[in-house]
């Protein structure tokens, strides 16, 4: 998150596996992601991710199905969903949800929003 947020690329690359997988929803494809649901590698993942660096000032930090996550609020709705798996100190697995029907239901109250 912080990488993201001073739009530092290689720091970035730096804390991804370099087999690290994306894998996003129609709703992060949309907002041109990738041209595929899933993207490999951690150059090609931190591009990918890039695209939603504009978000990283309206994350916060949480808890998604275990994992540690951030979820975007506009207006106090939700916009997107991120969580990481991390294994030996570095991000494995980058899972973007950004689908609006799907965050439709997501109650974040307990944010503050």
């Amino acid at each position: 998150l912080a990488a993201s947020r001073a739009g530092d690329f290689e720091a970035l690359v730096s804390v991804l596996h370099p087999d690290v997988v994306l894998r996003a929803d129609a709703g992060a494809l949309a907002r041109g992601v990738a041209a595929s649901k899933v993207v490999r590698g951690a150059r090609t993942v931190a591009t990918g991710a890039f695209h939603f660096r504009h978000l990283a000032p309206l994350a916060h930090v949480v808890l998604v199905n275990d994992a540690v996550g951030t979820v975007a609020l506009s207006d106090g709705r939700p916009v997107s969903i991120t969580y990481v798996t991390v294994a030996d100190g570095l991000i494995t697995g980058l899972y973007i949800l950004s689908d609006p029907e799907r965050l439709a239901g997501l109650d974040v109250s307990a944010l503050g929003a």
